[in-house]
């Protein structure tokens, strides 16, 4: 998510952070990289003009702080700038009841998908949903979004076969609802290859039958400058309240972002970050100009940890980590603790954007960081008898063959883990390392010990950004060990056989 934006970002603030004083001349230099760094970001040329004239007027004007360095107080105004662009505030759904919500946007833009995803949010938040399906043109979409209402646990109205007239469908769909006693009706409409006359006529019309409290338009954020002139054109002649932007994982330049909301003045409520259904974030302005300027997301991290795992369950495997008896069979509830951590965020790489300095290294990261190797130590570790599981010091030659050819995996492999799991256990049992390692994982109680619990997860192949703890082979290629810096395991592969 804004890879080359906040990789550039990055790259100002490093300089800036070095200032012994703010001058029109540095203010101008670090605004020139700005602007080249959004426009290439495909933010739209009067909005980039805007926010850098709003940046150059306050960092010349503004007094600096006895307790920051100059260039503290200058990423901060372009923090606040960022922030103030985004919306200022998150801004929730109206959901007074029955409330009823109209998606629009164009096809391609995951308009189904994202009805699916709202309505599953909105089921965990103890709402009553169910889905109107509206779009009779495009083929199998009313089978798609049943089959991901299906998915979601959601009830979906489907009009009759045949039917090509929406308002009739729309019609048609009222008694349905009100037998359903729902208190959310989202209504997923038709799109078309690009906004025209028809299209408009049509939603116009829906719009006014259905009075909906909140029309959001979905648009894919990688389509950059198009977007806005969808989102231009669509709140100018329907009237949209809100903003859902999709495929926000996959976008490295991130401009609609950016754009949209000072352009419509309508704010962006949620973000699309994955294809699981779970992968819909409400849209917080502030968290997200973080994640833009390379600062992480911590609260999100921290939501994330607190979602997918059990505060109780955490501490348990803290105590035993901790433990002499700490074995392959409490590793095994690390991994499943891990993978439900990075399935709620999107994988590993959706878990480390997150960490303040990682934004901007997500593509070199990409090379050195691989969900499946999750995968292939649980095979190896499910290849072991509990006794092996318990005593991994029993494991000879011949064991380990019949272990590797069980999981399909290597002997070099398997000495590898085994060598890594010898080194994280010894790390285990160093109290200064481990207080520092949980300190560093917001482990002091609150949502935070979740993360606590999770110490020896992340950090086997991270790069750079290792330092959360000690997992074997997490990564590939030449980092495949363990952090470049934090160096909690040594590089996987052979390594001695143990007898």
């Amino acid at each position: 998510m804004f890879g080359s934006l906040t990789e550039k970002f990055e790259g100002v603030f490093r300089r800036l952070r070095g200032l012994g004083k703010i001058s029109e001349s540095n203010v101008a230099d670090a605004l020139r990289e700005v602007r080249l760094a959004l426009l290439e970001a495909d933010v739209d040329f009067a909005v980039t003009r805007d926010f850098l004239a709003a940046v150059k007027e306050k960092a010349l004007g503004v007094e600096v702080l006895k307790s920051v360095t100059p260039g503290q107080q200058l990423i901060k105004i372009f923090h606040d700038e960022i922030t103030a662009l985004l919306g200022g505030d998150a801004v929730p759904l109206d959901l007074t009841p029955p409330a009823r919500i109209m998606m629009v946007g164009l096809n391609g833009a995951g308009k189904t998908t994202t009805s699916a995803k709202l309505a599953l949010k909105l089921k965990k938040e103890g709402k009553k949903v169910v889905l109107v399906a509206l779009d009779l043109y495009r083929p199998a979409a009313i089978d798609q979004l049943a089959t991901l209402a299906g998915e979601v646990g959601v009830p979906v109205y489907q009009p009759e076969a045949g039917e090509k007239n929406v308002l009739k469908a729309a019609k048609a769909s009222e008694a349905w609802i009100a037998s359903q006693n729902a208190n959310v009706i989202i209504f997923d409409t038709a799109g078309r290859q690009e906004v025209d006359e028809a299209l408009i006529a049509e939603l116009k019309e829906v719009r006014k039958y259905l009075n909906p409290a909140e029309v959001l338009l979905v648009a894919d954020a990688a389509t950059g400058q198009q977007a806005v002139s969808v989102a231009k054109t669509f709140h100018e002649s329907i009237g949209i309240t809100g903003i859902v932007l999709t495929k926000l994982d996959g976008d490295a330049r991130g401009g609609a972002a950016l754009s949209m909301r000072r352009v419509t003045q309508q704010p962006i409520k949620y973000a699309g970050v994955g294809e699981k259904m779970s992968q819909l974030d409400v849209f917080v302005p502030d968290r997200m100009a973080q994640r833009i300027l390379g600062m992480g997301d911590i609260v999100g991290l921290v939501e994330q940890a607190a979602e997918a795992i059990d505060e109780a369950d955490a501490m348990k495997m803290m105590e035993r980590m901790t433990s002499s008896d700490f074995d392959f069979t409490d590793f095994l509830g690390q991994l499943k603790m891990m993978k439900k951590l990075t399935s709620g965020a999107g994988g590993m790489m959706g878990l480390l954007s997150l960490l303040p300095g990682v934004g901007g290294k997500i593509k070199e990261m990409k090379s050195q960081v691989d969900d499946k190797k999750l995968l292939h130590i649980e095979a190896l570790i499910l290849s072991m008898t509990p006794k092996e599981r318990k005593r991994p010091e029993i494991l000879n030659a011949k064991r380990r063959a019949r272990i590797a050819a069980g999981a399909g995996r290597s002997v070099n492999e398997l000495n590898g883990m085994l060598q890594q799991f010898g080194d994280m256990r010894k790390l285990m049992k160093n109290p200064g390392k481990m207080g520092a390692m949980a300190k560093m994982m917001g482990g002091a109680g609150g949502a935070g010990g979740g993360l606590g619990g999770l110490g020896g997860l992340g950090g086997g192949g991270l790069p750079d950004f290792g330092k959360l703890g000690g997992m074997p082979g997490m990564g590939s290629g030449k980092h495949s060990g363990g952090s470049k810096f934090g160096q909690m395991g040594k590089p996987g592969g052979g390594g001695k056989r143990r007898k």
